[in-house]
């Protein structure tokens, strides 16, 4: 006969293999969003999502809400922060108006293509400043999560060649483009994504810029807009950001911490080639149905270098920004060494 004691222990036993790993959450992660739709819901949060839970093998699992469900679209790190929501998917740059470093790592006129950016995030040690500065100044855990290369300058009911005709056009933007723009002529407007359409469709603004070619495609912005402006100055790349909260990533354990970046760097990865498919593809569908295609003088492309080259060293000489003047020097000193490339690289001859 097994004694009571006995039972007791085993009974504690099975009770202990059948319980979820210690710090695995029994239920979905609520993971607020800045994405009311499209492929940053989809392709960037969604997808982050589904590679998290298949390389925990299930034990992390989120629960992706779109943006505006848990707050301001805008404010995701907000979100985080007041623990509305332990996991977010946004854009750093939206950010700016707390701390200008932000748009440091999402992008910006001053970010170099997509190639350079990543490999300074990856290789260059981009990453390990990412996630120093979001915990010393948001008590937030940060990290890339989503990337795509060259946005479309401007989906404009305007013609926009010369930098004079920037003078007045009502412009929708965002990050440190909403400024230096200004600083340009421009009357630029800061908009949710979900507010974009809408707003250029009642002539709220003349142009807007949103995305890529082919993550701007399925928003429908050709059809009220037949101007199309290149290069994308205000956004060279762009890199996507998953925020989670300190009690949620210190309840995980090592490994898991690891298979989530991971699933981060994977998305990242994989979202930037992605993207680039789908914007040759929709850029040929633009020209079929008939957008005016234009591509800025030089002169133009020459004003927004020298306004974003007087916008980062006025931020950088104020002694309060210490993160912004750090991550700023950090960048260039790469990008610097990246130009060494021309050498035996022939694309970027």
């Amino acid at each position: 006969m097994i004694s009571t004691s006995r039972l007791a222990a085993a009974a504690a036993v099975l009770v202990a293999a059948l319980a979820p790993a210690a710090g695995f959450a029994q239920e979905s992660i609520r993971m607020a969003t800045a994405w009311s739709g499209g492929p940053h819901l989809e392709l960037f949060a969604k997808g982050f999502a589904r590679r998290a839970e298949q390389l925990t093998g299930g034990k992390v699992k989120f629960q992706v809400f779109a943006g505006g469900t848990l707050g301001s679209p805008l404010k995701i790190t907000e979100t985080v922060q007041k623990k509305v929501a332990p996991a977010g998917h946004t854009w750093s740059g939206y950010d700016l108006g707390v701390d200008k470093t932000s748009v440091l790592f999402g992008g910006y006129p001053g970010t170099p293509g997509a190639e350079a950016l990543l490999h300074w995030l990856y290789n260059g040690g981009g990453v390990e400043l990412w996630a120093q500065w979001r915990m010393e100044k948001f008590g937030v855990v940060g990290m890339p999560c989503g990337a795509h290369s060259d946005e479309i300058h401007m989906h404009s009911k305007k013609p926009v060649k010369r930098i004079e005709d920037l003078k007045g056009l009502k412009y929708r933007t965002s990050g440190a483009a909403a400024e230096i723009g200004a600083s340009l002529g421009a009357s630029t407007v800061i908009l949710a994504g979900g507010d974009v359409y809408p707003a250029l469709e009642r002539g709220l603004v003349d142009a807007i810029e949103w995305s890529t070619p082919g993550v701007n495609l399925p928003f429908g912005f050709q059809k009220i807009s037949k101007f199309i402006i290149l290069p994308g100055l205000q956004t060279p790349a762009s890199v996507q950001e998953c925020l989670f909260s300190k009690a949620l990533w210190d309840g995980w354990d090592a490994k898991t911490q690891a298979l989530v970046r991971e699933a981060a760097r994977l998305t990242t990865l994989e979202s930037w080639m992605e993207i680039n498919r789908m914007d040759m593809d929709a850029l040929e569908t633009y020209r079929k149905e008939g957008l005016t295609i234009i591509r800025v003088d030089d002169s133009y492309v020459d004003a927004w270098k020298k306004a974003t080259r007087a916008w980062e060293d006025k931020y950088a000489a104020d002694p309060a920004d210490v993160w912004f003047r750090k991550v700023l020097e950090h960048k260039r000193a790469f990008e610097a060494r990246w130009e060494s490339a021309r050498v035996y690289r022939r694309d970027l001859r």
